[in-house]
């Protein structure tokens, strides 16, 4: 794969259309390298006037002037999608799914030996700030993954996994941001409790949020027990919150939010 290559979309809802606004702000590719199909006319219409990108109707018709191909509608969908493509396929095209829970076995089990990408995606793509699991079939290469890898880094971050580590990833990544909001939430709301206005005390955890990610992005090698420590002196105020937390078993809690997460996660991909 390269930069000229033709990309289309089968299905342009929210996380493709957030991956298309991506690559074309980034200028990873241009616009005209990108086509999407929706299923009916009114549907591509307005696809094609919110993304600025040629959108059509007809799945065979994408896939035959397109190099790579992604599968971006609701995983019960993807089956019947698949056996209509599937002529239309040659060994030189790269399916990539971003449908949760349907494994690249049970593609290749439609497509036969065809090259397969399957990701993991998350909303926060939406403000290009996502987190993508990427991970390939039988017959996709390493390059066809890191072509995915590199692509979705416009959306944010991506990294590869195995195909037996993407509902761990489904359950930190693509489940996470719903915990994270919790955690935003519950914090704020003790604020709330405690005498402050509610959206002041959301804004300070929010925020305290996000720049707190961009700590450990930016930590180097430092461990980040380090940078809990550097908060949390010993007979400080953040000491008694770290304590309380200790004694409430949080890690025991977030373990027990991603082990079940990826135990759904995997029955539902079974």
């Amino acid at each position: 794969m390269n930069k000229n290559c033709k990309i289309g979309f089968i299905g342009c809802g929210k996380m493709a259309s957030a991956i298309i606004k991506g690559v074309i702000s980034s200028k990873f590719l241009p616009a005209e390298n990108i086509k999407g199909s929706e299923v009916n006319s009114e549907a591509a219409e307005n696809a094609k006037q919110r993304l600025g990108i040629e959108v059509i109707t007809d799945n065979k018709e994408l896939v035959e002037q397109s190099d790579v191909i992604f599968v971006a509608t609701k995983p019960n969908y993807v089956a019947g999608i698949l056996e209509e493509i599937k002529d239309n396929l040659t060994s030189d095209k790269l399916v990539v799914s971003i449908a949760a829970g349907v494994s690249t076995l049970k593609i290749e089990n439609i497509l036969g030996c065809q090259r397969v990408v399957r990701v993991m995606p998350n909303t926060p793509a939406m403000v290009l700030e996502g987190m993508s699991g990427v991970c390939r079939g039988t017959y996709a290469s390493e390059d066809d993954a890191q072509f995915v890898v590199e692509l979705l880094s416009n959306i944010g971050k991506a990294i590869e996994v195995t195909e037996e580590q993407i509902d761990i990833v489904t359950a930190i990544s693509g489940s996470g941001p719903a915990f994270f909001y919790k955690v935003i939430e519950d914090m704020a709301r003790a604020g709330e409790k405690l005498g402050l206005d509610y959206e002041k005390s959301l804004m300070l955890a929010a925020q305290t949020a996000a720049g707190s990610a961009k700590m450990v992005f930016n930590r180097g090698e430092i461990p980040v027990q380090t940078l809990i420590d550097n908060v949390a002196t010993k007979g400080g105020c953040t000491f008694v919150g770290i304590s309380v937390m200790n004694e409430e078993n949080s890690d025991k809690l977030f373990y027990d939010v991603i082990a079940q997460t990826t135990k759904k996660a995997s029955e539902l991909g079974n």
